[in-house]
C-alpha cells in the first residue's frame, strides 16, 4: 500500500483536545494545562507564541523532551443494533495504549528587531483497538502518528507590540483496520502517510510591564489523501485506488496573563477550535468496489460536527530561588454529537487537571517534570439516538501524561 489515512484516524487524535491531541508540547505546557500563550518563557515560545520571541532577552533558547501519554481501557456497556430486527449485546473494552511523543524548541540570537525560531512536535497521536465484539467491525484498529515542524519569526513593531508567524510542516501516517469476522463476512486493511501544510500567526501587547495580552491562530489545513485499499469479502480481497479529504481546523486562541511581584503569574486562555469544517466522511475509490461492501465502506457518513470551546487558567510561583511551582485546569468541550459517535472516536467533555516543577540548575541549565489528568465525563446514547446503532454508555476515557524536559540558555 502507498498512502491512506482515513478521516477517522486524524479527527480521532484532534478532537479529544486533552487526550488524544496533545496542545501541551512542553514541561511548562504540560503544568498548566496549555494556559500558556501569554506568558510564555522559554524556547517553547517558537511553538506556543512566536510573536514573543521579540521580548526575550539577547541569547539562545533550548529545550528537548517527551511525554509519556497513558490511555487507559475505554468501557462499553450496551448493544449494537445494525437494524431493528438485529439488536446484540456489544458490552466490551478497549485495548490500553501507551504513547511517547518527543518535543523539540529552539529560539535564536535577535537580528535587530526579528527574530527566528523552531519547533519539533507530536501534536497528536492516537492508538485505538478493540481486538474483539461488535466494536471490532468498526474500529480493530486505528493509529494515527504526526509529526509536526514549525519553523517561525518574529518582528518587535515597538517596546510593547510584537508580531510572529511562520509555517506548518506535518508529516502523518496512520493505520486502520477493521473486521467483521463471524458477525460480518467484511474486511478492510489500509496504511500510508501524507505531507501537508499550514500557518500559524500570532500577536503580543504588553500595556504595562507585569501585563501581556495575546492573540494567536492555527490554521485550517485539508489533508488530501490518496492511496490504496484491500477491502475483503468473504475473505475474497480486492485493492482499489481510494481518496478522501481531511479538515484539520482552526484554532484561535485568546489570552491573558499577569505577574504579581515579580513572583506570581496567572494567565486565562479561551480557545475555540472551528470542527464545523468536518461535515462528512466519504471516500472515492478509482473503480467500483463490490455492492455488498458499499454501505460499510463508500456510503458517505455525515459527522456533522460543532465548532468547540475550551477555558484554561494557569497558575505558577517561584517559591525559592531557581524552584517554580506551576498548575492549570482547564475545561474542554467535545464536537462530537452523540448522533453521529463511533467506536474509534467515544468522545466527551472532560475536565483538564495538571501540575509541575521547574528547577533551574545553573545559570544555563534547567529542567522540570510535570504531570496532567484528562478526565472524560460519561456519555450515554439512547436507543435509537445514535446513527451506528450503538446504544449504551461509554465510561473510564481520557488520559494521564507526564512530560519531563531539560532546558538550555547560551
Amino acid at each position: 500500500m502507498k498512502k491512506i489515512i482515513t478521516l477517522s484516524i486524524i479527527t480521532s487524535s484532534l478532537i479529544l483536545a486533552g487526550a488524544y491531541k496533545v496542545p501541551e508540547q512542553s514541561l511548562n505546557s504540560m503544568a498548566l494545562g496549555a494556559a500558556y500563550v501569554a506568558n510564555t518563557q522559554g524556547a517553547d515560545t517558537a511553538y506556543f507564541n512566536p510573536a514573543n520571541m521579540a521580548f526575550m532577552p539577547s541569547s539562545q533558547y533550548m529545550e528537548a523532551g517527551f511525554t509519556w501519554a497513558h490511555l487507559p481501557k475505554n468501557t462499553f456497556k450496551g448493544f449494537q443494533a445494525y437494524s431493528a430486527t438485529e439488536i446484540y449485546p456489544a458490552t466490551n473494552e478497549s485495548e490500553v495504549e501507551n504513547l511517547q511523543l518527543p518535543f523539540l524548541h529552539y529560539v535564536s540570537n535577535p537580528i535587530d528587531k526579528f527574530r527566528w525560531g523552531a519547533s519539533l512536535t507530536v501534536p497528536g497521536g492516537l492508538t485505538k483497538r478493540w481486538t474483539d465484539g461488535h466494536q471490532k467491525v468498526f474500529a480493530e484498529e486505528f493509529t494515527l502518528k504526526i509529526l509536526e515542524l514549525n519553523p517561525v519569526a518574529s518582528y518587535k513593531v515597538s517596546d510593547n507590540f510584537a508580531i510572529g508567524g511562520g509555517l506548518r510542516l506535518i508529516y502523518s501516517e496512520g493505520i486502520v483496520n477493521s473486521d467483521g469476522g463471524a458477525i460480518k463476512p467484511i474486511k478492510r486493511e489500509m496504511q500510508g502517510d501524507t505531507i501537508e501544510f499550514g500557518y500559524n500567526l500570532a500577536l503580543s501587547y504588553r500595556p504595562i510591564k507585569d501585563v501581556s495580552l495575546s492573540v494567536t491562530y492555527h490554521s485550517n489545513i485539508d489533508l488530501k489523501e490518496e492511496g490504496e485499499a484491500n477491502l475483503y469479502l468473504s475473505n475474497v480481497g480486492k485493492q482499489y485506488d481510494t481518496s478522501v479529504t481531511v479538515p484539520l481546523p482552526a484554532a484561535l486562541n485568546l489570552s491573558a496573563s499577569k505577574t504579581f511581584m515579580d513572583k506570581y503569574t496567572l494567565e486565562v486562555n479561551y480557545e475555540r477550535t472551528y470542527w464545523s469544517a468536518y461535515k462528512e466522511l466519504d471516500f472515492n475509490y478509482g473503480s467500483d468496489i463490490q455492492p455488498a461492501l458499499r454501505d460499510s465502506f463508500d456510503k458517505s457518513k455525515p459527522r456533522k460536527w460543532k465548532d468547540t470551546h475550551t477555558f484554561r487558567v494557569g497558575v505558577s510561583a517561584e517559591v525559592t530561588k531557581g524552584v517554580t511551582l506551576m498548575a492549570g485546569y482547564a475545561k474542554d468541550e467535545s464536537p462530537v454529537q452523540k448522533k453521529y459517535l463511533s467506536y474509534e472516536l467515544p468522545d466527551a467533555d472532560a475536565n483538564i487537571y495538571s501540575a509541575g516543577i521547574r528547577v533551574q540548575s545553573n545559570k544555563n541549565l534547567s529542567w522540570g517534570l510535570a504531570y496532567l489528568h484528562d478526565e472524560k465525563d460519561d456519555i450515554t446514547l439512547k436507543a435509537g439516538e445514535n446513527i451506528t446503532g450503538i446504544s449504551g454508555t461509554f465510561s473510564n476515557g481520557g488520559a494521564d501524561l507526564i512530560a519531563l524536559s531539560m532546558q538550555y540558555e547560551f
